[in-house]
């Protein structure tokens, strides 16, 4: 589906180019005052220096062009020469059947089969997941799904942190206390012991003490990293006893992404890398782009038009160790041969910025990273809490993930029973509502916001039935189903032809905007474009449900008219809570 301002753009630029002017100045927009007009272009007043004449005068050329034309209502000038445009309801109505209401909505497949590598997500293993993985889950999912809907093959990578200094950590503690086990026993032959010696509620304290003890204790440090060097020359009691780690974790991580429903395609890790690193720099060294620098190996990503100092990417240390940047040249060594991506999106907090510039410039002057494919860093901001610092639990603490995730599902409950919903629902069906109405809190409230942004996790606000929360939206897409069952069971016909009118005009030109608002999305990588579209469209239902009668409409072509739009916004509100990553509840 083209969208309106699209449409409408190549109409109005067509008569620009006829006044020998660029085709952009013909450019429409949704017009920000809507009380003057529906749409508007500003190209007459870009066009004044180009043509050598004043704004209002080009913009009447503009205008006595476009008056006769049967997709306008009015054209007319505002101010020094802006041009407000109404379309007309014959033209809407068009659009309408020959657009909005096609297959997936007529949405295009901008995509053409390209693959994206999203990497999102990033826990360790050996640690219990926190509200630290959040933003970079609910982001990159969503992501993902809108970059498929769009005709892209979009694969989530979750990117484990499995294989750095955290791993000698916990091995060394477990050394210490355990030395029997046979995982230590330089001369046991194996079999190993199928069974993890460790679990999920062990990892919560073995990795606080061994890191509290590493901090503290030089030689406790060098026995932790003396265990990581031997973990990753593939050490065979070593790799056993991590490959626990890794089953352990990995179930648990999968349980929490469960509950907050978001995808990975790829479950890969640093490890999946390591056999990479040292050809790839042989290679590296033999092109001359990894250089010695005092005893380390790095690679120069300075350029000569910089403005500020860009630290070389550095390989390995003086005493050998391995990097974050060397796992990740190492990563998109992999990513560009299994899957020639078009793009490569890290969504990553925006703090590590730098560090994303160095491995991108590395990977591009190595030739590791083609010219075509597009590397991105889509940095995010903080979730906070209401003393506006990093939220954590009241006891000061981290929270963990899945604390977080009851606690919005409690509150939801506490919301239900506050508003007498669901009072006539089984246990079980409300407490699937109640998860429903929880997730869309946690993640509405995070999706509105520009990732970059930082913002106040207030569940108090958040759960609420009223304003710019995901409950609002659930609330107006449920009454819609309603109604829909309601008509149904009267025999009212749901899918009959939309007649524009007056009452539910502004909701079919809104609806026009979806194609636009996608693209957004993908040009910056942001899903709170989209958040905006949803709430908009749930509020300018709700202005349209208040202003006119539907199952009491007397005229039986009205009420069909009115019901068959209640169908295609709940249609388009399944498909876009969807590409957020939200459910939305038959009832409530």
């Amino acid at each position: 589906m083209t969208s309106l301002t699209d449409l409408l753009t190549e109409h109005v630029s067509a008569v620009f180019v006829s006044s020998d002017l660029p085709a952009e100045l013909g450019k429409v927009n949704v017009s920000d005052r809507p009380d003057l007009a529906q749409f508007q272009c500003n190209g007459a007043m870009a066009a004044a220096k180009i043509a050598k004449k004043a704004p209002r005068q080009i913009a009447e050329d503009v205008v006595s062009k476009l008056k006769d034309n049967d997709i306008f209502d009015s054209v007319e000038i505002a101010g020094p020469g802006f041009i407000n445009l109404n379309v007309s309801d014959s033209f809407l109505q068009n659009y309408l059947e020959t657009s909005i209401l096609g297959d997936n909505f007529s949405i295009p497949d901008l995509g053409e089969g390209n693959t994206i590598v999203l990497d999102y997500g990033g826990p360790n293993v050996g640690k219990p997941m926190h509200v630290g993985h959040l933003r970079s889950s609910i982001i990159g999912d969503s992501l993902r799904r809108v970059f498929n809907y769009l005709g892209y093959k979009a694969l989530g990578d979750v990117h484990l942190g499995d294989w750095g200094t955290q791993m000698g950590m916990i091995i060394s503690e477990l050394e210490i206390r355990n030395p029997e086990w046979p995982y230590f026993d330089a001369d046991f032959t194996g079999p190993y012991p199928e069974e993890s010696p460790v679990t999920l509620k062990d990892f919560e304290e073995l990795y606080p003490t061994a890191s509290k003890a590493c901090k503290e204790d030089p030689e406790r440090h060098e026995r932790a990293k003396q265990a990581t060097v031997d973990l990753q020359n593939k050490r065979a009691g070593y790799i056993a006893l991590w490959q626990h780690f890794v089953n352990v974790s990995v179930a648990s991580i999968k349980t929490n992404f469960g509950a907050l429903n978001v995808h990975f395609d790829l479950w890969n890790g640093e490890a999946s890398v390591h056999d990479l690193i040292a050809p790839m720099v042989e290679k590296l060294k033999a092109s001359s782009h990894a250089v010695d620098s005092d005893g380390a190996l790095v690679v120069p990503v300075q350029s000569e038009d910089d403005t500020k100092e860009i630290p070389p990417l550095i390989l390995y240390k003086k005493d050998g160790a391995v990097m974050y940047g060397t796992t990740d040249l190492a990563t998109l060594v992999e990513r560009m041969d299994l899957y020639a991506p078009s793009k490569i999106v890290y969504i990553v907090d925006k703090r590590q910025h730098l560090h994303f510039e160095q491995v991108f410039r590395a990977g591009r002057l190595s030739g590791i990273t083609s010219d075509t494919t597009e590397l991105v860093h889509v940095g995010y901001g903080t979730m906070n809490g209401t003393d506006g610092k990093p939220f954590k639990t009241r006891a000061g603490g981290v929270m963990k993930l899945e604390d977080l995730i009851k606690m919005a599902r409690e509150k939801a409950t506490e919301r239900l029973n506050e508003a007498n919903i669901g009072d006539n629902l089984s246990d079980d069906e409300k407490h699937d509502i109640a998860t429903k109405i929880g997730l869309s809190a946690i993640k509405f409230s995070d999706l509105q916001n520009n990732p970059v942004t930082d913002y106040i996790f207030d569940l108090d606000r958040m759960t609420s039935f009223e304003g710019k929360t995901g409950p609002y939206i659930l609330y107006q897409a449920v009454r819609i189903k309603s109604l829909l069952r309601k008509a149904l069971e009267q025999g009212v016909n749901v899918e009959g032809r939309i007649v524009i009118s007056e009452h539910n005009k502004k909701l079919v030109l809104l609806m026009g905007q979806l194609p636009n608002v996608l693209k957004g999305v993908c040009k910056s990588y942001s899903p709170h474009i989209l958040a905006d579209y949803i709430y908009n469209l749930a509020q300018e239902f709700s202005s349209f449900y208040n202003s006119c009668h539907i199952l009491s409409e007397e005229d039986a072509s009205v009420k069909e008219s009115h019901l068959a739009l209640c169908d295609l916004v709940s249609q388009q509100l399944d498909v876009t809570m969807g590409l957020l990553g939200i459910e939305i509840p038959e009832r409530m």
